[in-house]
């Protein structure tokens, strides 16, 4: 399968682009270690996906307007 018909047919299936819908999942999973864990914010990086910790806290705030540390204190145990 060409990556334009993948691109075509991912989009028709899910309602998103590929690109979308990692970057979902990448956050998913970032939510979930800081709800967790206590490794650093480094490491959920790494963890998730993320190129580095700077590239995860701004695709942080920008989906939940909330940085990864205060996501962390506010459901941390919940």
């Amino acid at each position: 399968m060409s990556r334009r018909t993948f691109t075509r047919q991912f989009r028709l299936t899910t309602g998103s682009t590929v690109s979308a819908w990692l970057l979902g999942e990448r956050l998913a999973r970032a939510q979930q270690l800081l709800e967790s864990t206590d490794q650093p914010i480094d490491a959920i990086a790494q963890h998730a996906g993320f190129g580095s910790a700077a590239s995860l806290r701004q695709h942080f705030v920008d989906a939940f307007r909330i940085s990864p540390s205060a996501w962390r204190r506010e459901f941390r145990g919940a």
